[in-house]
């Protein structure tokens, strides 16, 4: 068993205004086989902390700690937090002019596990997934992202999960842009990664929609950059019921 671990953690970013603090003391622990939901209203810090775990340069960590298995996150690279078996599913998946959907793939893996994937197998298992995904043979060949709909972009972001098998996937609302179909393909991969690969994952949405297909077995209620209320699958029930407002007028 894997655990990331983040302790007492103080984000912020530079504004016009001067350095403005987003995360004010977050603390998670999350390990894999379990699914952790970060839910909140927009601006409470939900995506700072994903851009925090996979190394944003925008965010500076001006206290606390992420670890991973005990190594410190903070002292890693990007790549070397890929490597060490972080994943972040982005919210708006980047365009990537001039690099096939192919070679990404596999140069991604090759730097990841050290060693390329054989061809054959590799082939293989880069159909297989695609198909599970239902994302068109053609795209293949196609450059990364470009001139995909926004569910195109999300079934590439879980191929990649599935191919790259991480310890952690952070899913940064990864059901946005989604209609019902896209939503219950890219659940399944989710779902399918974390049973195969012993996955943690931390899931960011505002909605609880994608919670019925991807089960938690935590919720964090995020609102102004701190874990407001936590619990089981229940609270994302009533959070549904209730929305965010007595959080908010708590905070105000």
């Amino acid at each position: 068993m894997s655990t990331l671990e983040i302790k007492d953690l103080h984000v912020s970013i530079e504004t016009e205004q001067g350095e403005k603090e987003i995360l004010k003391g977050v603390s998670l622990v999350i390990n894999t086989n379990e699914t952790h939901a970060i839910m909140g209203p927009n601006g409470s810090g939900k995506s700072t902390l994903a851009s925090t775990i996979a190394g944003h340069p925008r965010y500076n960590v001006t206290s606390g700690s992420i670890t991973l298995d005990g190594e410190d996150v903070l002292e890693m690279s990007v790549d070397e937090r890929a490597k060490a078996g972080l994943f972040l599913a982005m919210q708006y998946p980047v365009e990537v002019p001039g690099v096939t959907m192919t070679n990404f793939l596999r140069t991604a893996k090759t730097a990841i596990d050290g060693e390329a994937p054989k061809l054959r197998t590799w082939t293989k298992d880069v159909k297989d997934a695609m198909g599970k995904l239902k994302i068109d043979a053609d795209f293949a060949q196609r450059n990364v992202n470009e001139g995909f709909s926004g569910g195109e972009k999300k079934r590439v972001e879980i191929l990649q999960l599935e191919l790259f098998k991480p310890k952690f996937a952070v899913l940064d609302e990864t059901d946005s842009g989604l209609d019902v179909d896209a939503l219950k393909v890219v659940s399944e991969g989710v779902n399918r990664a974390q049973a195969e690969n012993e996955m943690g994952t931390l899931l960011i949405t505002h909605y609880t929609r994608i919670l019925r297909y991807i089960k938690p077995d935590y919720v964090h209620v995020f609102v102004d950059g701190r874990v407001a209320e936590q619990g089981g699958p229940e609270l994302a029930d009533r959070l549904e019921e209730e929305g965010y407002d007595r959080y908010v007028n708590a905070n105000a």
